[in-house]
Order: structure tokens, then sequence, then C-alpha cells
């Protein structure tokens, strides 16, 4: 394809299996660019990305998940439109997520859930990763193959973040159910631009973690969940049920999806690259640097949306006030003028880890640290128990003519499947 000027972006499923020509082709004429078919400024320099996301004052994120899909229900006029997101935010699908919110109002949710995943709270969970990770390779690891996304990655992060919440064993297969089904709507609507979303399509989990909040209340035990149920804002004051119940829901529901994108994205590099392989089969330490730079070349999340409140600029483009924007982090994560040779997978990249997948600022993702655990700990365990991992030629096809099915969206970068083959350890 070579037309990308008017190639629609957010409805063309050329784009789906490889987005990243299309992304240095829109650098190339500017780092802040206006698609034609949504009226999108789509931001693809990673100084222009860092700028956006750690300006709060000037881009609100209520539509940082949906962008124009559906948009604001009446047109954002004038030089500052605060006041009329703050009037329609509501309406807008996933605005009672933590994702969407902005000061002040974003930041005593955050303190609030940042107060419990701390570096010693995760700590405490990896012997239980460690644990989880050999539970489910034990299900297949003897047959020397697998689809790793349905085997291994989708039902690792379930299990991960319900062990970390302390959700009862008997629930967990309907909690993974009804995530699917959302995870395919939010596909439909990221794959055409067109459908609805509820206004809440996390509701599902709502009131079974109701329950569970207010459970922990009542009976607290050692676990991430009793700890939100227990926690108060900075001013003291204890969250309602429902606050706690929405945060809890955003940490189950949003983590997953892209953390079986990135375990999936290191598989199919490390299947590929059997030198590859062998180094961090070798020397273990590799390993974190590994999880980073992977996160920097596909990185799970191609971007998220903001709206300007003001008239602004971004970079040397005017930005009106109403103004949609993309941040694309899967094309500020390749800008040369950031990171040499940003095209290729190098692990001795020494900054990997300034890359913008878990975005910037004070959206930044609360989840990254438990992402990256488990990137370790997954590759960690896969490389001691399986060898020779290599790519599923009957289901992919040959080296040089593979053939991947990756998710048909705009939000999310990753596979749909990929079979491994490989030799059982021991």
């Amino acid at each position: 394809m070579s037309d990308y000027d008017s190639v629609n972006f957010f409805r063309d499923q050329s784009l789906v299996a490889d987005p990243y020509p299309y992304f240095d082709h829109l650098r190339s004429q500017c780092p802040v660019w206006r698609e034609p078919h949504h009226d999108v400024l789509m931001v693809t320099g990673y100084e222009e990305a860092c700028a956006v996301y750690q300006d709060p004052e000037n881009f609100s994120s209520a539509n940082s998940v949906t962008g124009p899909f559906p948009g604001f229900a009446e047109p954002l006029v004038g030089d500052d439109v605060s006041d009329q997101i703050e009037a329609q935010r509501d309406a807008l699908p996933f605005s009672d997520q933590l994702p969407t919110f902005d000061p002040p109002k974003h930041r005593d949710h955050r303190a609030l859930l940042m107060r419990l995943l701390t570096p010693a709270r995760l700590r405490e969970n990896e012997e239980a990763m460690w644990q989880l990770a050999d539970r489910q390779l034990d299900q297949f690891v003897e047959t020397g193959k697998c689809e790793f996304n349905r085997q291994f990655a989708g039902p690792f992060t379930l299990l991960v973040i319900a062990d970390l919440l302390g959700i009862p064993e008997e629930d967990r297969p309907e909690f993974q159910e009804e995530l699917q089904g959302t995870k395919r709507r939010v596909d439909n609507l990221g794959s055409t631009g067109e459908g609805t979303l509820s206004y809440s399509p996390l509701g599902f989990l709502y009131d079974r973690l109701a329950r569970y909040v207010e459970d922990r209340r009542t009976n607290p035990r050692k676990d991430v969940l009793t700890g939100m149920a227990t926690a108060t804002f900075p001013d003291g004051n204890l969250p309602s049920v429902e606050d706690v119940t929405r945060l809890a829901a955003n940490l189950f529901g949003a983590g997953q999806e892209t953390t079986v994108r990135m375990l999936a994205a290191s598989m199919q590099l490390l299947a590929e690259r059997p030198e590859l392989q062998q180094r961090l089969r070798d020397d273990r330490s590799l390993i974190p640097d590994f999880v980073e730079e992977i996160l920097r070349y596909e990185s799970p999340v191609k971007g998220d949306f903001r709206v300007a409140r003001v008239a602004t600029t971004v970079g040397d483009v005017k930005v009106p006030a109403g103004t949609t924007l993309m941040v694309l982090n899967g094309a500020a994560n390749r800008d040369g003028a950031k990171f040499e040779n940003p095209a290729e997978f190098d692990l001795e990249r020494r900054n990997s880890r300034q890359h913008l997948a878990f975005g910037r600022g004070i959206h930044t993702c609360p989840g990254g640290p438990l992402a990256r655990a488990e990137g370790r700990i997954s590759l960690e365990r896969i490389l001691d128990r399986m060898h020779d991992i290599r790519i599923n030629e009957e289901k992919h096809g040959p080296a040089g003519a593979r053939q991947f099915s990756y998710a048909p969206t705009f939000i999310l970068r990753g596979l749909n499947k990929l079979h491994l083959e490989f030799t059982p350890a021991g």
C-alpha cells in the first residue's frame, strides 16, 4: 500500500498486520498529523507524545479509551471547552474507569490504587506467580505443542490477577467468560469504528466485586482486595464500595489483555530467533532487558486518546480546543529521533526502558510492574521447561511466508493465536 494519506486507520484492516510503515509515513509528514476521516490528530513523534501525556491541564482523558467512537454527543465549541467536557463525560463509555478520570478525581483514586500495588506487595505475590506459571505449563508441556494464548498466556494472566485480588477459585471461569465477551465487543468497535459500547463495559464485574469488597471490610484477609477495601483516600475518607469496586474492575480487566499480547509477542520473537532464545537460556539476567525491548518493539496498546480542553499547540502544530488526539505509543516507540534503528529488536538497547508502552505522566499504567513481573517469570519457566521453541509451520506456514492473525482493532496490537512446537525439557 502506498496511498497512506487517504487510508482510514480506524477501519482499514490492511493496516492491522503491520501498522509500522503507516506510522513511519505519518511521522515523515509531521509528527502531529490530522487524519482526514475522523478529524483526529495522530501523534507519532516521541517528544510530542510525551508532551501530550504530561499535560493534563490542556488535555483531558475523558475519551482516552474510545476517542471519536462515539465521541461527544454535542460538539465542543469555543476556545475553552473544559465545562462542556465535564457536562458530557459521564455519557461516554468507560467514564467510570480510572483511565478516563481527570484531576482531582484521578489523583485521589490513583493514590488509593498505588498504595496497594507496591513493590513489596508484588514481591509477596511472586511465589504464587511461579506456581501459577508451572500449573499452566503442566497442562500441555509434555505434548510438545500449544496454542500459546489460549493454553498459557490467557489463563496465566487471569490466574495471577485473580490470585492477587483473592477472587475465589470457583468464580474464575465465569470472570474469564465475561471478559472474553467484553473483548469481542471492544475488538468489533476497534475494527470497524462502528457499533456501540455501553456506558460501563466492565459492569458485569461490579456486582461480583462489590460483594467481595463488602466481605473484606467485615472479614479482612491477606490480599490486595482487602487492602483496597480498607484503604482511605488521601484526605482520610473511606471510599464507597462503588469506588473500590470500579478500581478493582479496572485492575482485573485492563491489564490482562495487554499482558497476553506482550507474552505472545515475546514468544513469537524467540521462536523465530533461536540464537536469541539460547542467549536468554544461557543468561537469565538478560530477561528483564528483553521484556523492556519487546514492550518498545511491539507495544500492546497502539495508542490512547485525549481531547484538547483549550486552544494550544503540540510541537509546532496548532491544536484547536475540542480536538481529539490519538497518541500512538506504537509509533512513538519507533521514532528514530529517540531510538536508534527503531525497527530493529536490540537486546543491548540502552534506553529501551524509556518506551511509552505504559504511557507517561499521571496516567502511566499502574499495572506496569505487575506486567513486567509476569513477563519475567513466564519467560524463566518457559525456558526452563521448553527447549527448541519454534513456530508451528502447519498452522502458520514456513519461514519467510508466515501467516499470523492479529487483533482487528486500532486500539490493541497483538496476535490472536500463536501455535508453537517445542521439545519438553527433561
